[in-house]
């Protein structure tokens, strides 16, 4: 048995990104249902609020999910408490050291997955007892390395050096991207972008309508003195451009990115003055799909190819 649908107990090495204002409850589920894992994106959810998805998604599905939970987020330790007392099985941290919280999540009986983006945080996760290693290239959306290593690049490097399964994230959206990412050396993917343009995802229809419209040099990771990040180009993007020509200080950036610029672009739909974070691949991705319909098109088509006998 593949080695992520046994950590996992799931039926295909394919995992949901845990997107903020994208992955609630209805996408975790409907993930799970078909075969995947689904996560929750807690990042932009309070406490409580994440406790209300969680127990939806346990009323959704009879399968396995789990929760997405970036470190750097406040609040981390009340989103925890809740993972622990609602009986999550699976998380998936990011955005910081998994060191701290590894060890008494698992004392909990919770797998759990960390999110990096070089050979050297992977080797840092895998010290800090981690049980599955995501390695995400920086074509992926939202927060990413600074480095600008390729998913190509970065799963054989990782490879290479961990023992433990792992997941390739970062411009993966086909059963073809998926049967590459296996032969590098990856035992699953990871997919974002192709969950946001679902019909089950939580974001604003105008965001997803505007995945699907944008075309190849259509993204741009930025803001990495703040937090890198990968972005649609649009009104907010034009003016972060605009800062920089004019050596914006840090605290200037961080003024011009201000709060709640995630929410107004990816849940409320503002496709001017909003963040939109999405990989490149949402070049490649032209209609929204239920997500049982994106699950059975990617197996598809990894099988076809897989079945396959190239020689040269």
């Amino acid at each position: 048995m593949n080695r992520i649908n046994k950590v996992f107990g799931i039926k295909y090495p394919i995992i949901q990104g845990g997107m903020i204002w994208c992955s609630g409850w209805e996408l975790a589920s409907s993930v799970s249902n078909s075969g995947g894992l689904g996560l929750i994106g807690s990042g932009s959810m309070y406490p409580e609020v994440l406790r209300k998805h969680i127990r939806k998604c346990k009323n959704a599905t009879s399968k396995p999910f789990g929760v997405n939970l970036p470190l750097i987020y406040p609040n981390i330790e009340d989103h925890i408490k809740i993972i622990i007392e609602e009986g999550v099985s699976i998380v998936f941290s990011s955005a910081g050291s998994p060191a701290k919280y590894t060890a008494y999540l698992q004392e909990h009986g919770i797998k759990v997955a960390h999110v990096v983006s070089n050979k050297r945080f992977a080797v840092k996760s895998i010290d800090s007892g981690v049980d599955v290693i995501v390695a995400e290239g920086f074509e992926a959306g939202g927060h990413n390395g600074i480095e600008e290593i390729t998913t190509m690049c970065l799963i054989p490097m990782i490879a290479e050096n961990v023992d433990i399964p792992l997941v390739a994230a970062g411009g993966i959206s086909t059963g073809k991207a998926m049967f590459a990412a296996m032969v590098l050396g990856a035992d699953g993917v990871q997919m974002g972008s192709r969950f946001v343009a679902s019909r089950e995802c939580s974001a604003h229809i105008d965001f997803k309508d505007k995945v699907v419209s944008v075309g190849e040099g259509a993204t741009d990771l930025t803001l990495k003195e703040l937090t890198a990040v990968r972005l649609i180009k649009n009104g907010f993007y034009e003016q972060i451009q605009d800062a920089y020509k004019k050596n914006a200080s840090y605290e200037e950036l961080s003024s011009l990115l201000g709060r709640g610029r995630a929410k107004k672009g990816m849940f409320e739909g503002d496709l001017v003055e909003g963040e939109l974070e999405i990989g490149q691949v949402s070049a490649m991705i032209k209609e929204i799909l239920p997500v049982s319909d994106i699950i059975t098109n990617i197996i598809e088509e990894f099988n076809q190819v897989s079945n396959k006998s190239y020689r040269l």
